[in-house]
């Protein structure tokens, strides 16, 4: 049987992945709704 308590106390996570995780929390991604939100604003503003 496996003891999850002590497989949990070996895991190490991977240098890679914390960075990558970094990187993205870090990171001021555009989405499809700010796309539209700009849109709005400069048709608005054209008006």
């Amino acid at each position: 049987m496996i003891d999850f308590e002590e497989e949990l106390k070996q895991f190490e996570p991977i240098k890679e992945v914390e960075e990558a995780e970094d990187a993205i929390h870090h990171t001021d991604l555009t989405d499809l709704t700010d796309i539209l939100r700009e849109m709005v604003d400069i048709k608005d503003s054209k008006n």
